[in-house]
């Protein structure tokens, strides 16, 4: 094997499971959101990392969840935030994000609420309700 080919191959396999998260909701890109927000719309951002065991788990029960309930994807804008790449960017300091494995759910720009590192259905469910409420 080649060099090249091995970088290419380790590097695709790195960023399958950012891909396959993707895919679920649209990766963030400086600006995005705040259109979204700007526009009114109700907003989940989910500050994650392909490293995160937490951000697995809410990953899991966010996929559970919309899969139980389509309102949620089709009244909710919902964003995937690489905290490596935007940890420290500008959307991440002006909404105070403390870690990965933050989901902060907005209206415009106003904050509805967020779930810093927890996992229970019951605490994503009531954060997607609360937004869908205000949809």
């Amino acid at each position: 094997m080649h060099r090249r080919d091995f970088l290419a191959m380790s590097a695709s396999l790195t960023l399958m499971p950012l891909a396959a998260r993707a895919g679920e909701a649209t990766l963030y890109t400086p600006g995005a959101a705040e259109a979204a927000m700007d526009a009114g719309k109700v907003v989940l951002l989910d500050f994650w990392a392909s490293w995160c065991s937490t951000c697995a788990a809410q990953h899991r029960v966010l996929t559970a969840l919309k899969a139980e309930n389509p309102a949620y994807e089709q009244n909710i804008v919902f964003f995937v935030v690489d905290w490596d790449e935007h940890g420290k960017g500008e959307l991440s300091k002006a909404l105070k994000i403390p870690r990965r494995s933050t989901l902060v759910a907005l209206k415009g720009r106003q904050e509805l609420g967020r779930i810093v590192a927890g996992t229970s259905t019951e605490d994503i469910k009531a954060l997607l309700d609360l937004a869908l409420s205000a949809a």
